[in-house]
């Protein structure tokens, strides 16, 4: 688990760092205060009413407690043991089986499960995903997303400012000029992929952060493990197809990405290989 805290400190310093540099190079401290502010602005809209933003798109309900007092009664019984606010629970009316936490800190979250999981998991299984949900929580893992994203996005703008003033800017007729051009160009559109790169690293490294300390809330690594091997053959087997762009990127809050299978490139990819993930919570399992 600190590997990972450890981890993530080290790639949100690599993005800052990514930021600081190309800022600096060729677009100035004006245009990194810019870049800087847009990219603050929109996450601050995003990171408090990102909930209510995917909660509606799912058409979420709040989850019955008389119906499901079962669920009710567990995440009770975890936020004790791990010491935090009891979220609101939420149910999605969809086959697909998932779950999902979001809010911008443990005072204000949200955790939903949606038909499907209710249907393909037994009681532990369930109670080791809401472990793993409840864990995004307690680590503040929508505002490490969120000032990633910020830092990324500011990243992209200044390259977009870079690219068009090395365009439309002074830099002449002369060859030495023209192929100073065309390298600033070349590496404002490299540094926004790096940037991407990273924060996709940031995300995997959440996921299993998330798996880790929800395997110590739970009690129980292999429900977990077990719960997370169903929900990925569910998965593969439904083939799903996101109903609009920000269905799919919002597909990054789940628990493993409902809409297609894992991607040979795991380097573009917001969860981690399930195989390893179980494998490490097996190897969690046997410390236990």
């Amino acid at each position: 688990m600190f590997w990972n805290q450890i981890k993530t400190a080290i790639l949100l310093a690599a993005m800052s760092g990514l930021l600081l540099l190309i800022g600096s190079s060729f677009g100035g401290s004006d245009g990194l205060f810019i870049a800087l502010l847009i990219a603050l602005g929109i996450n601050f809209l995003v990171y408090f009413y990102s909930d209510k933003i995917v909660l509606k798109m799912y058409k979420a309900q709040p989850l019955d407690r008389t119906k499901y007092e079962n669920i009710y009664e567990m995440v009770e019984e975890m936020c004790h043991h791990a010491n935090m606010p009891m979220p609101k629970l939420w149910y999605l009316p969809t086959e697909m089986a998932n779950a999902f936490a979001t809010g911008r800190n443990p005072q204000h979250a949200s955790v939903a499960v949606t038909q499907g999981i209710l249907d393909v998991l037994d009681e532990n299984e369930l109670r080791g995903v809401l472990a793993h949900e409840l864990s995004h929580v307690k680590n503040r893992d929508i505002l490490v997303a969120t000032v990633a994203a910020s830092l990324a996005m500011a990243i992209g703008y200044l390259a977009d400012m870079i690219r068009w003033t090395a365009f439309f800017g002074g830099h002449g007729r002369n060859k030495n000029n023209r192929g100073s051009m065309f390298g600033t160009i070349f590496i404002a559109m490299l540094m926004p992929f790096a940037a991407m790169l990273i924060q996709l690293a940031i995300s995997r490294s959440r996921e299993y952060l998330a798996d880790e300390s929800g395997a110590k809330i739970s009690d129980d690594p292999l429900a977990l493990a077990s719960a997370l091997e169903k929900l990925h053959y569910n998965a593969q087997s439904r083939r799903a197809k996101p109903r609009s762009n920000a269905e799919g990127v919002l597909a990054s809050l789940f628990i493993l990405n409902p809409f297609k299978s894992e991607s040979l490139f795991k380097l573009f990819s917001t969860h981690p290989p399930m195989k390893k993930r179980i494998e490490k919570l097996h190897k969690i399992a046997e410390k236990f």
